[in-house]
């Protein structure tokens, strides 16, 4: 892996000059402008602080950058992220995502280590746009009391936390509404041209927070932000111990899967940007060594994110560099700016996050699912969401990966068995084969769908009272799988028959179901001479059989 690191930064940077630095800074100061307000309001959002959001940010755009798996990855605080340490910060404080951050790491690092990193294609992509959609309403409720000016008690999960707001009285301060909504308006009516030049979310953030200072709004603010990149709160090498490690394990674990998740599909989404090559085990590694650094500086765990990488990618970012000058901008605003960015109000920062959460869903895939009433991927989108909002990430990516399972095998678990007679008319215009004589006692069985646990049932029930023929040809050109609980019901099947002295033919077996069917013994019980490549060989032998 370290080889062909090496090999891919001297590609990425071979005939590197003037011209593409500059393209290089142009690029990482449009991802500046973009990260400022989302790493500050992340870090709130979270329960921790803007410092936190920042630091985080800041130490990923150089770190995680510098050894990412492609040249195009920005990493920082993200949306999704902040949803579970939301919960986090309110059981175990910052020292819990401190710990949990730096486990999650490690994490990280084995997973790629072990190159899990085309995991996340195994996901259905409605279980990942469940949990878009389940992060995004997280995050909108958790930003409900910054919006409101609010403040309502604790709770376990965002399902708990939005029948708050219906269950205690509430009295908002309107200055803080109206200033959040100012904003919310402000993003959606940006025109998208004028993104080039400076992005909504910075603008917002310059414009409604100026005139909240002017007009010396009774808003609650950022607070002191500390004017360095190693604050004093932050994770000691003696706050680590087995017994945190151990009370960790399950939020550290949730940690890292999301960061999987999310990072995976923004490398696999910008690599076709770019159209560059990208390695995802390189990937986890590089945020695996980033998450575990980040809590010694202070800072909240992070994941790659599509929106700043992309931005970073159409501004003509041509190496990681892009990534590091983003993290020296950021930088340069704690040591410079910090005055100013104390006195923005919070509610600004929730303004900014719920446009942000909106946008965070995919919302083609949705209206594509729904518009065209896709039923069952639409209930397992749906399940995934409740269970995001109720439950933590792991337990979620259990339900939404089982419920997507059960979905896919009721969908399947339809087998069509249709018994004819032989049609003597159509087998001559179909095949040119003339049989001069009826064969009344052979039936053709033609089976479509895959035989397993679900569907072996139907077989059994279908043949069970079978009185009408000599010779039944049983068809499978339409079974591409079967199951042991399957070879097992076919074997009962043959000797129910046998008993009712009905001959059995088989014919058009697939090779893998064949290959099933040889090692369980059943054609050597049938026999050699009664297994046809064709349904058409099969009848000739069953004339041959009845007229014999």
């Amino acid at each position: 892996m370290l080889k062909k690191y090496i090999d891919d930064l001297k590609s990425e940077f071979r005939e590197y000059n003037a011209n593409k630095f500059r393209q290089d800074l142009f690029a990482g100061l449009t991802v500046a402008t973009v990260a400022l307000p989302f790493a500050l309001a992340f870090g709130i959002s979270c329960g921790a602080s803007a410092a936190a959001g920042m630091v985080a940010a800041i130490v990923a755009g150089i770190v995680i950058g510098a050894l990412a798996g492609g040249s195009f990855q920005i990493s920082g605080p993200t949306g999704a992220m902040t949803a579970i340490l939301f919960l986090v910060v309110q059981k175990y404080g910052m020292e819990g995502i401190w710990i949990a951050g730096t486990l999650a790491g490690a994490i990280l690092i084995v997973a790629g280590v072990l190159k899990f990193g085309k995991l996340v294609s195994f996901l259905p992509a409605t279980v990942i746009t469940g949990f878009t959609s389940g992060f995004a309403l997280m995050i909108a409720i958790g930003q409900l009391d910054s919006f409101l000016g609010v403040t309502t008690p604790a709770a376990d999960s965002a399902a708990l936390k939005l029948i708050q707001y219906f269950s205690v009285p509430l009295h908002p301060n309107w200055y803080s509404v109206l200033t959040g909504g100012l904003v919310i308006a402000l993003m959606l009516l940006w025109p998208k041209r004028w993104n080039k030049i400076m992005p909504s979310a910075f603008a917002a953030l310059i414009a409604v927070s100026s005139l909240a200072i002017v007009f010396k709004l009774p808003l609650d603010t950022i607070g002191q932000i500390p004017h360095t990149i190693i604050p004093e709160e932050r994770l000691f090498f003696d706050a680590i111990s087995l017994s945190a490690l151990r009370e960790m394990a399950g939020p550290a674990l949730s940690i890292a899967a999301l960061c999987v998740i999310e990072s995976l599909l923004c490398g696999e989404v910008a690599a076709k940007m770019k159209g560059e090559k990208y390695d995802p085990n390189r990937d986890l590694v590089a945020l695996g060594v980033g998450n575990m650094i980040i809590p010694f500086f202070g800072g909240i765990p992070v994941a790659s994110v599509v929106a700043r990488t992309s931005v970073g990618i159409k501004a003509g970012g041509i190496t990681r560099l892009v990534s590091t000058i983003h993290a020296l901008g950021l930088l340069a605003s704690i040591l410079f700016l910090a005055p100013i960015i104390e006195k923005i109000p919070v509610c600004v920062l929730s303004g900014i996050l719920m446009v942000a959460a909106w946008r965070m869903n995919t919302w083609p895939e949705i209206r594509y699912m729904f518009s065209r009433r896709f039923k069952r991927p639409a209930a397992n989108f749906l399940v995934t969401i409740i269970a995001t909002m109720v439950l933590d990430l792991t337990q979620a990516i259990v339900v939404g990966v089982i419920g997507a399972v059960f979905l896919f095998v009721i969908r399947v678990s339809r087998i069509d068995i249709n018994v004819h007679e032989v049609d003597r008319r159509q087998l001559f215009e179909k095949t040119g084969i003339n049989l001069e004589k009826p064969l009344d006692d052979v039936r053709v069985a033609y089976f479509s769908g895959p035989l397993f646990f679900v569907t072996a049932p139907k077989m059994t029930q279908r043949f069970m009272d079978f009185n009408d023929a000599r010779v039944l040809i049983i068809s499978m050109e339409g079974v591409a799988f079967m199951d042991l609980s399957a070879i097992q019901a076919l074997d009962r099947l043959y000797d129910q028959l046998a008993q009712k002295e009905c001959r059995v033919l088989i014919c058009g077996l697939q090779p893998q179901v064949e290959n099933l069917l040889r090692q369980s013994h059943i054609v050597e019980k049938i026999g050699e001479d009664s297994v046809f490549w064709s349904t058409d060989q099969a009848i000739l032998a069953a004339a041959a059989l009845t007229h014999g």
